[in-house]
């Protein structure tokens, strides 16, 4: 399995072609504690950059971008119960949906885990 970032702190777990999503721990830390989380729908057709969820926290609401094309397969529903999982296991048990990928070149333009972590270091 390997995992791309991107800009805006979500990860991508890629198994093939099913990648699982969520946000970093570097964006949870930045939200604060989590009280909601919005999930797309299974079957949901997702293009790069569209923002199917929603993190609503004590300080702020904030969109998730998808970082990659693809359908939706499965929700987090965890999280409806316990969004608090996104902060105590934001890149584990806290992640967000799972999609097939439509177009795997997609993931050509994200980060590793090295580049990431320059990145946030920037920040």
């Amino acid at each position: 399995m390997t995992r791309y970032f991107t800009e805006e702190h979500e990860w991508i777990d890629v198994d093939g072609d099913v990648g699982t999503i969520g946000i970093t721990d570097y964006a949870q830390g930045q939200l604060g504690d989590i009280t909601f989380v919005e999930l797309p729908g299974e079957g949901d057709k997702l293009a790069k950059g569209d923002a199917p969820c929603a993190v609503d926290s004590v300080k702020a609401a904030s969109d998730v971008y998808t970082p990659v094309s693809g359908e939706v397969t499965e929700a987090n529903a965890e999280l409806e119960e316990q969004p608090e999982l996104v902060n105590s296991a934001p890149e584990t048990d806290g992640w967000l949906f799972k999609l097939t990928l439509s177009d795997t070149s997609e993931l050509d333009g994200l980060m590793d885990e090295a580049k990431y972590k320059e990145f946030v270091e920037s920040l």
